[in-house]
């Protein structure tokens, strides 16, 4: 291949524009769908493994069986005496049970059921590496602060929770008891969590005096020379004979943060390929239409492709130009279908953050875009293939003689 046969490919596609454009359309499409998918899910990739390197690998959790959130099926918890008994187990190091419960948050005659949770004050630092938040105004939950409470992200902005924002030193009611707001945390990425309400758990149990020592949640770290898929493990066995509990029938869980991320990670997975799988099929539609477009244009150069054989050319020369011609026509596709998923990624990525969902943020990796390039040139040259090849096996007489 020589930039004359390149040169000779983009004549030809300059000549049969609108049909060169309409073959260009279907390849785009396909294109546009990919790379706007995939680089949504490379961008939650890169959110969960910049969660799992600040949190930290070595975490563990521990949570009743019940049905939803924490703290939703009042059947199902972890008692203190169950804590205590795990932080006795060889390997862990750390260890927090946290309450949390569902609760009527009232600010300026509106009323919202939000999620509140009651921490130890002493172990508030572990708390937030483990959830990978940190106050970004205000200040930290105190021992004494029986009567303030500290606010999830999207309390600081109006219509996200209330109608008004919510200021330091603000007065909210829960369960219609008066609580000072301290500090606001910064954002995790999900309305949920970005809505959180954070007591002491002296607060809590003031508030909710049946939950006394039934926590909701319970979070550990492993020691250093411990690996948390055998510590999750021995825990799960250690704690069931001391609940008294049949294997399979256990009234908890045990999980490792990276299993909790993996879980994660494979549900977006799954759906990204789902749909990754969709758009493949406009693929094969472009697939299609190029080997369409390439046997029309065969058919109409014939005459021209007898005058190359005729004054030297060879059958690979024929089957080069025609092949090229129609990566071509694959490339300048997935060029525009690059830029264009670009666009609706970005858009898509502000719409969802604007809507709470900033862990829905694309990324855009050099690997991605010189992929989908490639990809739809191989797409376009593959499509050409067959065509390519019959036109370069026509004898010269034949094609000059052909009307």
């Amino acid at each position: 291949m020589n930039i004359y046969e390149i040169k000779y490919a983009f004549q030809n596609l300059r000549k049969r524009k609108l049909r060169s454009g309409l073959t260009i359309l279907s390849i785009l499409i396909g294109i546009t769908a990919i790379f706007a998918l995939l680089s949504f899910g490379i961008g939650i990739q890169r959110y969960v493994d910049t969660l799992a390197d600040e949190a930290g690998r070595d975490k563990l959790f521990i949570q009743g069986k019940g049905i939803g959130a924490p703290g939703t099926d009042e059947n199902f918890f972890l008692a203190k005496e169950d804590v205590d008994f795990v932080s006795k187990i060889k390997g862990v190091n750390e260890i927090l049970g946290m309450y949390f419960k569902v609760v009527e948050v009232k600010f300026n005659d509106q009323k919202r059921f939000l999620f509140v949770s009651g921490t130890d004050t002493s172990k508030i630092g572990f708390m937030e590496e483990s959830f990978s938040i940190k106050v970004i105004k205000g200040r930290k939950l105190k021992e004494v602060d029986s009567d303030k409470v500290a606010l999830g992200y999207n309390f600081q902005f109006p219509d996200k929770v209330f109608r008004k924002t919510v200021r330091l030193g603000d007065k909210i009611e829960l369960n219609g008891n008066r609580y000072e707001a301290v500090g606001f945390y910064e954002e995790v990425g999900n309305p949920q969590d970005d809505t959180n309400l954070y007591l002491t758990d002296k607060s809590f149990e003031a508030l909710f005096p049946d939950s006394k020592d039934k926590f909701g949640f319970v979070i550990l770290s492993s020691q250093k020379e411990v690996k948390p898929s055998e510590l999750a493990e021995r825990i799960e066995e250690k704690l069931r004979k001391f609940k008294n509990e049949e294997k399979g029938k256990e009234t908890f869980f045990v999980q490792t943060f990276e299993d909790a991320l993996a879980t994660f990670t494979t549900i977006i997975n799954v759906i990204n390929g789902m749909l990754v799988l969709i758009a493949l099929v406009s693929l094969v539609v472009a697939f299609v239409n190029i080997m369409n477009t390439m046997y029309t244009s065969i058919i109409e150069r014939t005459k021209e492709i007898g005058v190359m054989k005729a004054i030297g050319a060879k059958n690979s020369d024929i089957l080069i130009i025609f092949v090229v011609e129609a990566g071509l026509i694959g490339l300048i596709g997935g060029l525009l279908g690059v830029l264009l998923g670009y666009i609706i990624s970005s858009i898509g990525g502000n719409i969802a953050a604007a809507s709470g969902f900033a862990l829905l943020k694309p990324a855009y990796p050099l690997f991605l875009i010189v992929g989908c390039l490639i990809f739809s040139f191989l797409v376009g040259a593959a499509a050409g293939y067959l065509p390519a090849r019959r036109a370069s096996k026509l004898k010269p007489v034949d094609a000059l003689r052909y009307e």
